[in-house]
Formats: C-alpha cells, structure tokens, sequence
C-alpha cells in the first residue's frame, strides 16, 4: 500500500490527514525526527507533507532530500510566514500552502499525489 510521510511533531492535524489517506488507499507514517524521514524515503513514499515549523526534523533540508529522490512533497505553514513559505518553494516542494487551507483541502491535496509511489 502507498504511504504518506508526514513530518511534523504538532499533531493537531493527525487524524484528518490519516483519515484523508485512508480514504484515498494510502497508509499515514507520522515522523518529527530528521534521520527517520529520510530512513521512510528511501521507501519511496506516494508523498511527504511537511510541518514548516516542525524545527526538530529541519524541513527544509528534508525538501530537498525529496526532491532530489523524486518524491513530491506539500508544506504548510502560517499565512504570516512568507519568508518561510519562500524558502520552501526554494528548496523544491512542489506545494505550500497556508495552515487554514492545508486544514481545509487536506484530501485534494493528498489526492493529487495517490497515483505516485
């Protein structure tokens, strides 16, 4: 079964985002840690979605290590942090968005990307 990496340590949006992979045929690996996320990428995940504001995995330098092995990623954070939603994009993850739309379209988003992986 594809999965889903989703790095944060705020699980406030656990259970929507578990809910939502299930829904689509995907099993959720929650992570906060840096050297476990990219342990799950070498699994080629259908999709890793970041917490910006998840410090303890470093999120940026995990975009990167997604985008060099070819999984796409989407990241949330606060609509007042632009300057982080800019680095994001920087690094190479394919969407970021704020947290409120994360929260409310958290299916589309993971629907996007149920036929990779």
């Amino acid at each position: 079964m594809p999965k889903v990496v989703v790095v944060m340590n705020d699980l406030f949006f656990s259970a929507k985002i578990n809910d939502a992979a299930k829904q689509l045929g995907l099993t959720a690996a929650f992570v906060k840690d840096k050297a476990i996320a990219l342990e799950q990428f070498k699994a080629k995940p259908a999709l890793v979605i970041f917490d910006l504001n998840c410090a303890s995995a470093d999120p940026l330098d995990l975009i990167r290590a997604a985008k060099e092995a070819a999984i796409p990623s989407v990241g949330f954070v606060s609509h007042v942090q632009i300057d982080l939603k800019q680095k994001a994009q920087e690094a190479g993850c394919d969407t970021v968005v704020a947290r409120s739309v994360f929260a409310q379209k958290v299916l589309e988003l993971i629907g996007q990307h149920r036929t990779a992986g």
